[in-house]
């Protein structure tokens, strides 16, 4: 029986183990795309507790907690730090299986050097190891530079001020660069009720009145310029699906005039605008070159009793098997139609959605860069062992395997580096099988080159952040 969680944890065969600790084990961090909190980094937050930094905001903890009968005042309600970490740790020892249980004891035996498990009677035990190492020596920047991440990418707004990126930027005791990334879902989202109060900011900001789609494209390239200043490279987009409705230009303002009067917005016209909006940004990301990122999938906001108490991203999202192929490869068809695909990364919440991304992906790639158009590693229910590993052989299949950008974190906690480790863990295990099994040879120099490219490099020169890559 193997030790739990050893040096060769998920690494099940020589090749594997090899490949990791000789190619993967050290590898630097490109997190290009996160939710943590630009500020945060820039006052070098401290965290008064393991809770703190562990549960705040997690909502993959909380559902587990829920799912384990905990009362919701142990969640996100007014229960002492200290009594909500006991029922993490009392959901933990019942998470076998489950991705939770491993990254939540990686991040105990990196940050904290805790090499035991975490249950109900080890609890005490962990929570003042952990508050000592917080109190004493772990701020928001050590976490990072202990992680040896060299670049962040938050998740912006296109009517954020991006202070504290500047403030960031300027400070010469910190040389990780930390950049925004842009997130315009709400000059995207007509149909909201709060498309008008929104529409009104960006009007502000921009110094632009947004009345008609003329209008909001141009406020939209006023605030892209101004993400630029601050060396942008890369845009996110949550749709449900890639859609591809065309509409015109007269269309458009009757729709937005809609949006801005708060009258209902028609599925058909929203669609329309959706599919306008985005063929109108995907333009300007290929002009500035920057990467547009894109995750469907998901529907949101399911339980309604539980909406109206806490708001949206607290835990009750599920897959939406709804996702058109023919509309994502028309929607693209369209930008190839006047050669103006950007650089592309779309990541489908549905792992069923794999084979028919990989096969699109193969219809649109060009030279100007290696995997212009990228599938994204397995995003949120699906970025566990099975779901990784699902994910890879499916690009390995029907793609080519080598130039894949590879591991984001996607969350909103500084201990969520680990994950990284936990991909690289699965990929090592995943090529170190194919070696072993005569499948592909036993290419040193090749095998070093596909791993270190797809947990660093490819990122580094896909993206073009000015960062060196690793030999």
């Amino acid at each position: 029986m193997k030790a739990f969680m050893d040096k060769d944890f998920l690494l099940s065969t020589p090749s594997a183990q090899q490949l990791y600790h000789d190619f993967a084990e050290d590898m630097p961090i490109l997190d290009y795309h996160c939710h943590i909190n630009p500020q945060e980094i820039a006052e070098d937050r401290r965290f008064d507790n393991i809770t703190q930094v562990w549960l705040g905001g997690d909502h993959y903890k909380w559902r587990q907690m829920r799912s384990n009968g905990v009362d919701e005042y142990y969640i996100t309600g007014g229960a002492p730090d200290r009594e909500k970490f006991q029922k993490w740790a009392e959901t933990m020892e019942k998470l076998i299986g489950n991705p939770l249980y491993h990254w939540s004891h990686l991040e105990l035996r990196k940050y904290f050097g805790y090499q035991g498990h975490l249950c109900a009677d080890t609890a005490e035990e962990v929570w003042n190891l952990c508050n000592k190492q917080l109190q004493e020596r772990l701020t928001v920047r050590t976490l990072i530079k202990e992680s040896d991440v060299r670049l962040i990418c938050t998740t912006d707004d296109p009517i954020d001020s991006l202070e504290w990126h500047k403030v960031i930027a300027a400070d010469d005791t910190f040389d990780v660069q930390v950049l925004p990334a842009w997130r315009p879902d709400k000059a995207l989202n007509v149909e909201k009720p709060d498309f008008a109060e929104y529409a009104a900011k960006l009007s502000a900001v921009s110094g632009i009145e947004v009345k008609d789609f003329a209008s909001m494209k141009a406020a939209i390239q006023n605030r892209m310029d101004y993400f630029d200043t601050l060396n942008c490279k890369v845009s996110d987009h949550a749709l449900e699906f890639v859609m591809f409705v065309p509409a015109t230009e007269e269309e458009l303002d009757a729709i937005i005039q809609k949006g801005l009067s708060h009258e209902t917005v028609s599925r058909e016209e929203e669609l329309k605008y959706k599919t306008a909006f985005m063929l109108f940004v995907a333009k300007e990301y290929n002009k500035r070159d920057w990467v547009m990122q894109i995750h469907f999938g998901c529907k949101r906001d399911n339980n309604a009793y539980m909406f109206q108490q806490l708001g949206p991203d607290t835990g009750f999202d599920c897959i939406n098997n709804y996702a058109p192929s023919a509309q994502m490869a028309d929607f693209l068809n369209c930008l190839s139609a006047t050669n103006e695909i950007p650089k592309t990364v779309l990541y489908s919440l549905n792992p069923n959605d794999d084979a028919y991304i990989g096969t699109i992906l193969g219809c649109f790639q060009d030279p100007s860069v290696a995997g212009k158009l990228q599938q994204g590693s397995a995003w949120w229910f699906n970025d566990h062992k099975l779901g990784m590993t699902a994910q890879m052989s499916s690009l390995a299949n029907l793609g080519c395997f080598g130039n894949f950008i590879g591991m984001l974190t996607d969350s909103r906690s500084f201990l969520s580096y680990t994950r990284h480790d936990y991909f690289r863990r699965v990929m090592c295990a995943l090529l170190g099988e194919w070696v072993e099994n005569g499948e592909y040879p036993n290419d040193q120099k090749a095998l070093e080159k596909i791993v270190k490219g797809i947990c660093y490099n490819n990122a580094v020169n896909y993206f073009g952040f000015k960062l060196d890559t690793v030999k």
